[in-house]
């Protein structure tokens, strides 16, 4: 049974098969060995990083998250007042 596969059943809104149909015909492939190839391939991906304990970001990710971070961030009221109290103020 080393040759055996199973099947697996995907709803996809109509825009959503729209794109993974398109992606398919650009690599002239079919629909199933598209999400096959990428659905496999990101599978592996994540759990690897899982298993390495890291945190894999894409580029727009990584620039999300880096963004995210130059960002000031507004203090509550209860994280202030927490501040005054640490500082003995």
């Amino acid at each position: 049974m080393a040759n055996a596969s199973t099947s697996l059943m995907v709803r996809l809104d109509p825009d959503s098969k729209l794109f993974v149909t398109r992606a398919a015909e650009l690599r002239h492939v079919s629909v199933s060995e598209y999400v096959r190839s990428v659905v496999v391939a990101q599978a592996r991906r994540e759990i690897q990083a899982a298993e390495q304990q890291v945190i894999a970001l894409t580029p727009a990710e990584q620039r999300a998250f880096w963004e995210a971070l130059q960002e000031p961030t507004a203090l509550t009221a209860a994280q202030q007042a927490l501040g005054v109290l640490m500082r003995g103020e």
